[in-house]
């Protein structure tokens, strides 16, 4: 079993430590044969953290067994980062050179796989030679292209591109395949970074697909099922795409000869890796086609294609055809072909997976078909999957809006929305049919009816009464002389749904009421003192919204027909874009888009709002602290107060003021941001600090964190940190306000708030000083599980200034990774660098969920075994009470469920993780500890996603294992502190200071 396992590997392990540590007795077979076991071990999934330097020695060996070993188990065992790579640098670089050609593959693997930086700087100049040298064989040399690749995406200047375009017009005329796939794989690096420089490829690339296209000269052993190197046509056409355009007429005929016999040769066959290879071929094909613009019989021939895919049954070659018919929509003229299948593209609303099928119908759709598109979608929301229902309802209601022909289908189509599928819509889709009600006249009667038609159905969704009792509280008295609708009759209908809405509806219902007796008058007293009476019973409700409007609307309908000028009609919404086609726009933007979005972003003038000094209109002296200053406030995210948040978070909307608080702040934990006395120091000022990096690894609970500090340039003095960044890192994880780091200079601020899988942070930057921080540059280096995007920041902050930028973030999976805050400025001659966790952790996105008996058990049975359920045996705990391992675990967002574990030493917990790709998630947790030993536990972790319950596993291990204490800061260093000592430019702290 796994514990047996684990013992024996721990024995081996053991082993093998003891005859490395007696190395002076250990042959070259032994080395071997222990270090083939290290690998095996760690392919088992067991860390190995020793004997590293064993496995790059043998690197050195002069025989081809033990020199192999040693290059695959380094390529295995270290990183690109690991510090004992330096030392086969030379190693490397002897068998790059030198005459064995199998010692030059083993080195050139070996760097295609973990070569850094430091290895691009060193190596690259060989490795080029290699490539282009024709006495070779081909073997080394396809390995030296994509050893070069690799080292050309860790530092680019490695490749002058001055002398390179030659290079690779030569390299294009190699004959042998292999060596021509991977130089193919360089190019398309290279076209990415600068298309200009090589010109003269392409043509090279087009007689290359010429040549496989039509089977010149192609040996059998890269003929993959018929198809002559697949490949290597896949990056041609790839390559291909970075050029803007083709401008020889010769060699863009050439080019649509063999696309147009690609998009001929290519079926669907029975054989899977064939239709594979083919379809591969034929995708890059048609991406090439749309880039180039061809002419508009290519572009249908292509849609008739598609349309094939689309009809077989196969479903992954239907997915395909879906999303390339998808993305031949930004062709103009190809739109009325793409409608001709309609009818298909809705029976693949029938597949499992329905999302290529709903965009390609969102984008087609126009005024013409409209109708059957919108009429489809609501068809197919009963038998919907509930995951899709959300994105399902909000395209149907945008297609609505935009194509409606007459605004009463608009509302007949909403309405059916609503009641189809009430608890996936947002509020916004019911706002907007208000809205449009609202602001057309002739509407209204219509919406009414339909309201009330809706209203007297038996079982009606809680949206649904929002929005009935709003349109029939505005608008019912136009139905006044319909039968069955007296006002009587609609109070009636209305308060039926009463019992069963929740406390956010019913200030709505009161509305009504409300507005319902104002266009009674004379008022009928049985219907007056109905609507009094429900009145007077929630004027002592303990939800505030609701008592108000009671009290308020009980002494309102007192005032007699003075309530009616009151009371009257909404006035018209102004015009404005709607919220839903803004929010469909925003999740639809490619990442191309996004970033031409920032480009165009960053040239414009910033927006971040700037708080300064501002002198009483008396004459007096500005006050020294900027305590006094107006802080800047914004609405809530959410209506409902944050269970963990305590402050409501310092933002702006768009970069815009929205609200200035004239009063002086009270005590805040920000209030401080520049509190202490400004620094007097002109833009020349003589402060001077010598070099320092201190490892953050090397330094204590009470030593200054200076491991984010970075020198910009040589020569310049870096500035000493007031306090332990680390420690006010752990702390920014706990709570959501304070402050992140600070200097003799400067002090950042964070403000946070968090609701589901997205948060919202404002970075408070305060210049301390009397003159102004120049060239101030913020950057977020977001992890792959986080999308994050920051206001712009402006270049210069002024004296004793303060500048709040907005950053947003939004979850898209489970992970522990963090962000980085990548911070300078400059003060007077000296420029300071600053790297900075943000506090977008794991347990942000958390949300407590306590659970009863009769919930938790059946899920935690339903979820049996690895990867869904993970046990772990944690050891090293930090020893602590029961009760304070559960305040632990509540600080971080996890519900503690008291009594659900019959033995009391347990504790069995749960939360909610919400991130963009899985929604919510419930995890389940249970912590065995053993009284008579407190530094070891069982953790046991259930949820339904096996990365999240493998991340949230760790991430609790790691807070129980080594729990930050808040060490007391240390006194921030005076201006003219005296200089620390010079640490050597080789000193490990210095070095990993500055990779970080």
């Amino acid at each position: 079993n796994k514990e047996q396992e684990r013992l024996r590997v721990d024995k081996e392990l053991g082993n093998i430590r003891n005859r490395f540590k007696k190395e002076k007795g250990l042959t070259p077979y032994d080395k071997k044969k222990y270090v083939w076991k290290m690998l095996y071990i760690y392919m088992l999934g067991y860390d190995v953290d020793f004997g590293h330097m064993e496995a790059v020695s043998l690197i050195s060996a002069s025989k081809y067994p033990e020199k192999q070993v040693g290059y695959i188990v380094t390529s295995c065992l270290l990183n690109e980062n690991h510090d004992f790579l330096r030392l086969a640098i030379n190693t490397v670089r002897n068998d790059i050179i030198g005459r064995n050609e199998t010692f030059q593959c083993l080195a050139l693997t070996l760097v295609g796989n973990i070569g850094g930086r430091e290895f691009a700087e060193s190596l690259a100049p060989d490795v080029q030679k290699l490539l282009l040298s024709s006495s070779c064989r081909p073997l080394v040399r396809k390995k030296a292209a994509l050893c070069l690749l690799r080292l050309f995406r860790k530092n680019p200047d490695v490749v002058n591109v001055d002398g390179w375009a030659d290079r690779m017009t030569q390299l294009l005329d190699e004959r042998d395949l292999g060596v021509l796939t991977s130089s193919m794989s360089l190019l398309v690096a290279l076209v990415s970074n600068n298309h200009e420089a090589y010109w003269t490829c392409l043509p090279k690339c087009v007689k290359i697909l010429e040549r496989l296209a039509r089977n010149q000269d192609v040996p059998q052993e890269y003929t993959y099922y018929g198809i002559p190197s697949p490949w290597l046509q896949v990056k041609t056409m790839r390559a291909l795409q970075y050029f803007p355009t083709i401008e020889d007429p010769n060699t863009r005929r050439t080019l649509f000869e063999v696309l147009q016999w690609i998009l001929m040769g290519t079926d669907v066959v029975k054989n899977v890796n064939k239709n594979n290879a083919s379809h591969a071929v034929l995708f890059e094909a048609l991406a090439l086609v749309m880039h180039l613009d061809a002419e508009k019989e290519m572009m249908s021939q292509c849609v008739a294609l598609l349309g094939k895919f689309i009809a077989v049954r196969e479903p992954n070659i239907r997915y395909l055809g879906l999303e390339n018919m998808t993305r031949m929509l930004i062709v103009a003229d190809v739109q009325e072909s793409i409608k001709r299948h309609q009818a298909q593209i809705i029976t693949s609303l029938k597949d499992p997976d329905i999302r290529r099928a709903l965009d390609l119908l969102y984008g087609m759709c126009d005024i013409t078909n409209a109708k059957d598109i919108v009429e489809e979608l609501l068809q197919y929301l009963n038998s919907a999957d509930f995951t899709m229902r959300e994105e399902l309802s909000l395209k149907a209601a945008i297609l609505a809006e935009k194509f409606a022909p007459d605004l009463s289908w608009y509302v007949d189509v909403i309405l059916q929305l609503i009641e189809k599928a009430g608890d996936f819509i947002s509020d916004d889709i019911w706002f907007r049919v208000v809205q449009f009600v609202t602001n057309n006249d002739d509407l209204q009667p219509y919406a009414a009816a339909k309201a009330k038609e809706y209203l007297e159905k038996p079982a009606v969704d809680e949206k649904m009464v929002k929005v009935c009792a709003y349109i029939l509280g505005e608008y019912s008295h136009l139905l006044a002389r319909r039968p069955g609708c007296s006002p009587k009759e609609i109070f009636s209908i209305i308060h039926e749904k009463l019992p069963s809405v929740s406390t956010t509806t019913i200030p709505l219902l009161l509305s009504a009421y409300a507005k319902i007796l104002m266009h009674t008058q004379p008022p009928d007293q049985v219907l007056q003192n109905q609507i009094w009476t429900i009145f007077t019973k929630y004027e002592s409700c303990i939800d505030a919204e609701i008592q108000q409007r009671a009290v308020e609307y009980f002494a309102l309908s007192r005032k007699g027909a003075a309530v009616m000028d009151i009371l009257a009609e909404m006035p018209k919404f102004p015009e404005r874009q709607s919220s839903l086609i803004k929010k469909a726009e925003d999740a639809e933007a490619d990442t191309a888009e996004q970033s031409a979005l920032k480009l165009r972003a960053q040239q414009q003038p910033s927006n971040a709002l700037v708080v300064t000094d501002q002198h009483p209109s008396n004459g007096e002296p500005p006050p020294v602290f900027v305590g006094q200053l107006s802080v800047v406030k914004a609405p809530n995210m959410n209506n409902t107060k944050d269970h963990y948040s305590t402050e409501h978070v310092l933002s702006q909307e768009n970069g815009n003021l929205s609200q200035v608080d004239q009063q002086p702040p009270s005590a805040d934990p920000l209030s401080d941001l520049l509190g202490p006395l400004a620094i007097e120091g002109p833009p020349g000022a003589t402060v001077q600090y010598e070099n320092s990096a201190v490892s953050e690894l090397e330094s204590g609970p009470d030593v200054v964190d200076g491991s984010a500090i970075v020198p910009v340039e040589v020569g310049t003095n870096t500035i000493q940190p007031i306090g332990n960044i680390a420690v006010r890192f752990h702390a920014l994880c706990l709570k959501d306000s304070g402050v992140l780091y600070e200097d003799p200079y400067i002090q950042i601020g964070i403000k946070a708030e968090w609701r589901a899988h997205q948060g919202r942070l404002v970075l408070f930057l305060g210049n301390k000083n009397t003159s102004p921080l120049v060239s101030v540059q913020a950057l977020i280096l977001p992890p792959a599980h986080l999308k994050m995007e920051l206001s712009l920041v402006p270049d210069t902050i002024p004296p004793r200034a303060q500048v709040q930028c907005p950053l947003e973030v939004v979850n898209l999976r489970p992970s522990r990774d963090v962000a980085v805050l990548d911070f300078s400025y400059k003060f007077g001659t000296h420029m300071v660098n600053i790297k900075l966790r943000l506090p977008a952790v794991l347990n942000k996105f958390l949300q407590p969920l306590p659970v009863s008996a009769e919930e938790f058990f059946p899920q935690w049975r339903s979820l049996s075994g690895p990867p869904s359920k993970l046990q772990e045996v944690v050891r090293g705990v930090r020893p602590m009470a029961l009760p304070e391992m559960a305040n632990l675990l509540h600080s971080y967002r996890i519900a503690i469920s008291p009594g659900l574990d019959p033995n009391p030493n347990n504790l069995v917990a749960s939360t909610t993780f919400y991130s963009e790709d899985t929604r919510a998630i419930v995890c389940l947790v249970r912590i065995e500890t053993d009284p008579a030993d407190r530094t070891q536990l069982r953790m046991t972790l259930a949820s339904g996603d096996p990365t999240l319950t493998f991340e949230l596993k760790e991430f609790i291990k790691e807070q129980l294992v080594s729990i930050p204490t808040v060490a007391q800061a240390p006194t921030p260093p005076p201006p003219a502190a005296p200089p620390t000592p010079q640490i050597p430019p080789n000193d490990p702290a210095a070095l990993l200071a500055d990779l970080l």
